[in-house]
């Protein structure tokens, strides 16, 4: 099994140490934040945000709720979720695979932060396909990637943890062949922890 493959499991066993280490940093610095004002500045106020790899919770979603948006969240972990749905039951939660994901309706904005740079280069192709499937017209998508194409290998508690990334060429290529218009994108923003971070839109509807 590749480490790609391994993602899954690694967050599953690992869940409650990356609560505990998520929560610890948050109380830091929420570096997040600026970046999540410009994704819900294009997402209606009472809007819809669907949350691909939301972890559990905290600090994203519970942000993006406390700001008056709805959240649907989907995890590949089981106790991710469990941990969603103790703290914020109002909310939609879903153990499920990002790569397969198919919840049959359109989201007023989509978030993959952190997440969907653990696939590997052909499963990041085929998300975007999926983006465009779950995004309503005029609905933003944000992710974050690597600053070039490559794999890189992260540690998670002693065990490797993957990430990859494709070049930001085709990144911009496969957002315009999905009805997607760049908005912004930074590679290693000082600001928000050196992370690189798209933002695009959706075209409105005619």
């Amino acid at each position: 099994m590749s480490d790609a493959e391994r993602i899954v499991d690694l967050y599953e066993r690992k869940a409650h140490d990356w609560a505990a280490d998520r929560r610890r940093q948050t109380q830091r610095h929420f570096f997040e934040q600026s970046w999540l004002d410009r994704f819900l500045d294009l997402v209606p106020n009472g809007g819809a945000v669907l949350d691909i790899g939301c972890g559990f919770g905290q600090p994203i979603a519970a942000y993006m709720i406390a700001q008056g948006r709805t959240v649907t969240g989907v995890d590949s972990s089981p106790t991710m979720i469990g941990l969603s749905r103790h703290d914020f039951p109002d909310q939609d939660w879903h153990v499920a695979d990002m790569r397969t994901l198919d919840l049959g309706r359109g989201f007023d904005g989509i978030l993959a932060w952190d997440s969907f740079f653990h696939l590997n280069f052909d499963d990041q192709r085929h998300m975007f396909p999926i983006f465009a499937a779950h995004a309503a017209p005029g609905a933003p998508v944000m992710f974050t990637s690597g600053p070039e194409h490559g794999e890189a290998i992260g540690n998670l508690h002693g065990e490797p943890l993957f990430h990859a990334s494709l070049a930001p060429d085709e990144y911009r290529a496969l957002l315009g062949a999905n009805g997607f218009t760049v908005v912004a994108a930074r590679m290693n923003d000082p600001d928000c922890g050196r992370h690189n971070v798209w933002l695009a839109r959706r075209a409105e509807a005619r």
